[in-house]
């Protein structure tokens, strides 16, 4: 099936799916899932409420149809959903798909990574924010230390996965962390992606003055290291990429505060449980598990699709205002990063 490609109000296309796989995460970082709010009574959603593989499978076959090319699995902590590695595997056999990847905390990298690689997984981000022990135990909410996040690294390396490092930085948190970061996994050939503090949800307390923004991230890593910018892989690629001179190993920014990218957003989110979000900032989304257990036929589920994307018109970051902060956001736990 070849729908054809399809626009929102600001003609740009849908190429990126974001599917969340579950609500769940074995972390509670202060900044999505803080341990005061989600605590060990937290009422997550019941398996029954989860789509299937074969349900998201057919969501992104017909996405696929309508341009989409690159698929992002992602959580909550994806790799507390079991047998992660038979998605991958009936996503990959998608025609028009080009890329899967996977966002972790990778704390469960062992238990999945195998299988994973097996049914054709190549790609993971892995969130990391901080190497002082002390200090990421208490962003984790866990009291994991980084070790274990770096030796599943390295080990998810030894299978063959292209590792990328993203941190989460915040002012007066873990400011002291962002050169021993740069500098362990530049020595160990990673990449390293910077990412402002965003108000996502509801729950992480943001506020401008806890942002460090992407100049002040790149100035002071300019004091120490020669940084080349590095051209854009895709139309709509989100991370500014730098490389280190002489070396071949990058460094990124997010910069959704300071430096908003809505303009060439591709970016659709699908929820653990069948809604379809076209923003990160997104205040409500789109109910497509109705439709997939009735009786909608794939082209009814297509044109609601199409219909969705096509009346899109979020730009929430370059509309940031004391007004839309305050609105009432869904949690970035519930429909991925």
């Amino acid at each position: 099936m070849t729908a054809g490609w399809m626009y929102d109000q600001w003609q740009r296309p849908m190429r990126d799916l974001r599917i969340s796989v579950t609500d769940r995460c074995n972390f509670r970082c202060t900044y999505c899932m803080p341990k005061e709010i989600f605590g060990d009574d937290y009422a997550f959603l019941p398996k029954h409420k989860l789509l299937t593989f074969e349900e998201i499978t057919r969501v992104a076959r017909l996405c696929a149809s309508m341009g989409v090319k690159k698929i992002r699995l992602t959580g909550g902590e994806p790799l507390l959903r079991p047998h992660l590695d038979e998605l991958v595997r009936m996503l990959l056999q998608i025609e028009g798909i080009e890329d899967i990847g996977l966002t972790t905390n990778g704390l469960l990298l062992r238990s999945q990574g195998e299988a994973l690689y097996e049914a054709g997984l190549r790609r993971i981000n892995v969130s990391l924010d901080a190497l002082d022990p002390d200090r990421f135990a208490k962003l984790n909410g866990r009291g994991i230390t980084p070790d274990v996040i770096l030796s599943n690294i390295e080990w998810a390396q030894s299978l063959g996965f292209k590792i990328k490092v993203n941190m989460v930085v915040q002012k007066h948190v873990n400011e002291d962390d962002i050169l021993p970061m740069a500098a362990h996994l530049k020595e160990k050939g990673i990449t390293l992606c910077f990412i402002e503090f965003m108000d996502v949800g509801n729950d992480n307390g943001w506020s401008m003055e806890k942002v460090i923004t992407k100049r002040e991230l790149y100035e002071m890593l300019n004091t120490v290291y020669e940084l080349e910018p590095v051209d854009a892989d895709y139309f709509g690629e989100v991370s500014k990429r730098y490389r280190y001179k002489g070396s071949h190993t990058e460094v990124g920014f997010i910069s959704s505060v300071s430096e908003t990218f809505c303009s060439s957003c591709t970016r659709a989110r699908l929820s653990c449980d069948g809604s379809l979000y076209t923003c990160l900032f997104a205040s409500e989304g789109h109910d497509l598990k109705e439709m997939l257990r009735g009786d909608a036929g794939d082209q009814e589920l297509l044109e609601a699709i199409r219909a969705i994307w096509e009346k899109r018109t979020d730009r929430y970051s370059d509309e940031r205002s004391l007004l839309t902060q305050s609105r009432k956001k869904i949690n970035m736990s519930y429909i991925g990063g």
